[in-house]
């Protein structure tokens, strides 16, 4: 009997190709190929992905042999989940692989913007010295907002009171997450006006896209530094860019765009603007902890257990 067919379509680490391909029939295609992957996954009876392959309806729809797509990560906004339950595919990923790495991320943007660390370092690169042009301020006793409290807002908050900030934040499905952590949970609105730090960490959803906007921009003090590893489309970047150039808001540090590469992006080239290329799971760890789940969980799928150690959905 042939083994069962699992197509990878973005990368996953060698030693867990090869223990896969112990027990399956491993295959390769590149996922944000889109006429690659349409002709690799009729094949198919398991798809792992990271974020970059788009599992929408047409790709469901041509895979008429498959069981599970494992997301080697925590999004799910590049699947069409309602889509793969219609069709009888079962939805894995791996919710807590990332959550250190992003949460580090997070504190270290939000470090770069009180103190202009990569700036001085590039000014003394070139040959100068220029101490008065690089002050910044200190973190500690300012208040820093956390707008959704799940795994990674957590270790956020942990984190920044160890810099001795004031932690405020607004999720009103975490009450009971803020109440253990001694964390005044309130509405967006008062976060955006006693912040001089945000930090976002929420899912992209209907209820979440564009959530930071003119609106709420208006509300924020001059000191505000916005920061964004969460989702592209949760900050209106227009909004962003406007309250930036304007003054109206200090800095902004940015990992995630509405569309990547952030090619069109008014955030690009502003002075102001720390911006990463969606590099919250870039450590080795994570990658491993996500690739891990995604594999156990495509062997659970086959041997009809449910999927220990990832989210499935």
């Amino acid at each position: 009997m042939s083994p069962p067919v699992v197509l990878v379509s973005d990368p996953l680490p060698g030693v867990l190709l090869a223990e896969l391909a112990t027990d399956f029939d491993v295959r390769r295609c590149d996922g944000t190929d889109r006429s690659e992957l349409l002709a690799a996954v009729p094949g198919a009876e398991a798809l792992i992905v990271r974020s970059a392959t788009r599992v929408d309806q047409e790709v469901l729809k041509a895979a008429s042999r498959l069981r599970i797509v494992a997301r080697a990560g925590v999004g799910l906004d590049n699947i069409d989940v309602g889509a793969a339950g219609r069709a009888g595919v079962l939805v894995a990923n791996s919710p807590d692989s990332n959550v250190v790495s992003v949460a580090e991320l997070a504190v270290g943007l939000i470090v770069a913007l009180a103190r202009p660390f990569a700036d001085a370092s590039s000014s003394v690169h070139a040959g100068e010295w220029r101490r008065a042009d690089f002050q910044g301020v200190e973190l500690a006793g300012r208040t820093a907002g956390i707008v959704g409290f799940g795994r990674v807002g957590q270790l956020v908050a942990t984190r920044l009171g160890a810099f001795g900030m004031r932690i405020v934040a607004h999720d009103p499905f975490a009450r009971e997450e803020l109440e253990r952590a001694g964390v005044p949970g309130l509405g967006l609105n008062e976060v955006m006006r006693r912040s001089d730090v945000l930090t976002l960490h929420v899912p992209l959803t209907d209820g979440t896209r564009d959530l930071i906007g003119d609106p709420e921009l208006a509300l924020a003090r001059p000191t505000l530094h916005l920061v964004n590893t969460a989702r592209g489309g949760i900050v209106d970047e227009t909004a962003l860019a406007r309250a930036l150039r304007e003054g109206r808001i200090a800095g902004a540090a940015v990992d995630v765009f509405a569309d990547e590469p952030p090619r069109d992006s008014p955030l690009i080239g502003l002075p102001n603007v720390i911006a990463t290329p969606h590099i919250g799971a870039g450590t080795p760890q994570a990658q491993e902890r996500a690739g891990r789940d995604a594999v156990r969980a495509v062997r659970q799928a086959f041997a009809a257990v449910p999927p220990a150690g990832a989210g499935a959905l």
